[in-house]
C-alpha cells in the first residue's frame, strides 16, 4: 500500500511539470490592443509615430497649415490611422492654454510636437527644451525674434519649422496699384505676439518708398479690438490686415466695420481673401504646412535632428482677389493683376 502510495503521487507531480510546462511554451497570453499592433509592426517590419499637434487659434490660415503639415507627413508614408497617431489640441488664442497643452503632449509620451504659430511655439520649445522631444513649428515669421533660432537660422535647441514671412514689397505695391490716392495705411495688431512686432517694423521701413504712412494700433486682447477698430478707421484709406493669430480671430467684425465706412480691408493669404478682405499678396498655408511636415518627417525618421535644420522660408507669394468685395467698393482690379492671379473669388465666403 505504502509503495503503490508513492507511485501514485510521483505520477501527480509528474502531471503537474508537464501540465505547467505546456501552459508557459505553447499556449499564447491575451494581448492588449496596444501590443498587437506592436507583434504587427515587428511582422511587418514597420515603424509608428504618435504626436502632438498644437494650434494656438481657431482660423483659416492655421487651419490649412495643419491640414498641409499632415498631407507632408503622409507623401513621406508617414499616414495617420496607419503608422501615426495624432493627438490634437487648440489653445484658443490663450497662451496659459498653450502651456498646458504641451504638458498633456509630453505627457502622453510623443514621439515630436507640432506647433501652429508663434506664441504656442514658445510654449512649445519651453516646455520640451529638457527633454528628448523634438519641436516643429510652422506659422513663425520671426524664428529669430521669437527666440527661437540665432540670427544665422541656426536653432536654439531640438527645434526647427516653417516660417510665413509676409512679403511686404509685393503687398505695399498691390495695394498702391490697387489705391492710387491712397494715403495711410491701418494696421492693428496683437502687442504680445513678436511675429506681429516683427511684421511692424517692416512695414514701417518700406512704407515711406511707396508713398504711404502707417497708423498702427496695438492691442492687448480681443476686447480691445472693436474701439480699436473705429478708431483707425477714422484715420486711415485703407487696413492692411497680418497674420496676427488675436487680430484674425475677429476678422469678421473689422470687415463688417469697413464695409460700412466703405473702407477696403486687406488680407495677408487665401483665407482673409475668402472671408471679405479685398485682396492679397499672400502666402499659400497649406503648401507652407506640406514644407513643414516634410522636415518633420526626416526628423521623425532619425534622418536628421531638428537641432541640425535651420529654419525654411516659404518663397512663393500669390496674387487672391475678391471680385464681390471689388464690386462693392466700386474697385476694378488691373488686367494685368487679374491674369497674374492665383485665384478669384466671386462671392464673400461665411467664417
Amino acid at each position: 500500500m505504502k509503495k503503490t502510495g508513492k507511485k501514485m503521487m510521483t505520477l501527480a507531480v509528474l502531471a503537474a511539470v508537464v501540465l505547467t510546462g505546456c501552459s508557459s511554451g505553447n499556449a499564447e497570453k491575451p494581448t492588449t490592443g496596444e501590443e498587437q499592433t506592436s507583434q504587427e509592426e515587428t511582422k511587418e517590419g514597420e515603424e509608428s509615430y504618435t504626436i502632438g499637434i498644437g494650434q494656438f487659434a481657431e482660423h483659416g490660415s492655421l487651419d490649412n497649415c495643419r491640414e498641409g503639415f499632415l498631407a507632408g507627413l503622409a507623401q513621406e508614408g508617414i499616414v495617420e490611422g496607419k503608422n501615426l497617431t495624432v493627438f490634437y489640441d487648440n489653445a484658443q488664442a490663450d497662451g496659459g492654454t498653450a502651456s498646458q497643452i504641451m504638458a498633456n503632449f509630453l505627457a502622453k509620451d510623443v514621439n515630436l510636437i507640432c506647433a501652429i504659430a508663434t506664441p504656442i511655439a514658445q510654449s512649445a520649445y519651453s516646455a520640451a527644451k529638457d527633454t528628448d522631444v523634438p519641436v516643429i513649428y510652422t506659422a513663425v515669421t520671426d524664428p529669430v525674434l521669437a527666440e527661437l533660432a540665432g540670427s544665422d537660422g541656426t536653432p536654439v535647441g531640438e527645434i526647427t519649422g516653417t516660417s510665413d514671412k509676409l512679403p511686404v514689397k509685393k503687398q505695399l505695391e498691390m495695394i498702391r496699384a490697387l489705391l492710387p490716392d491712397a494715403k495711410a495705411i491701418g494696421i492693428l495688431y496683437s502687442t504680445s505676439e513678436v511675429n506681429s512686432v516683427s511684421a511692424i517694423e517692416e512695414y514701417k521701413a518700406e512704407a515711406a518708398s511707396y508713398g504711404f504712412e502707417i497708423v498702427e494700433s496695438g492691442i492687448s486682447g480681443t476686447a480691445d479690438i472693436p474701439l480699436a477698430t473705429d478708431n483707425l478707421l477714422e484715420k486711415v484709406d485703407c487696413i492692411n490686415n497680418l497674420t496676427d493669430n488675436t487680430v484674425v480671430s475677429v476678422l469678421p467684425m473689422i470687415l463688417d466695420k469697413a464695409a460700412k465706412k466703405n473702407i477696403p480691408v486687406f488680407g495677408s493669404e487665401i483665407e482673409q481673401v475668402k472671408i471679405g478682405c479685398l485682396a492679397s499678396m499672400g502666402l499659400d498655408y497649406v503648401s507652407l504646412g506640406e514644407q513643414t511636415g516634410r522636415m518633420a518627417a526626416q526628423v521623425l525618421k532619425g534622418e536628421k535632428k531638428a537641432s541640425e535644420m535651420k529654419f525654411e522660408v516659404i518663397t512663393e507669394a500669390a496674387f487672391y482677389g475678391n471680385n464681390k468685395v471689388a464690386e462693392n467698393l466700386g474697385i476694378t482690379f488691373p488686367e494685368e493683376m487679374i491674369s497674374s492671379t492665383s485665384q478669384m473669388f466671386d462671392e464673400i465666403a461665411a467664417e
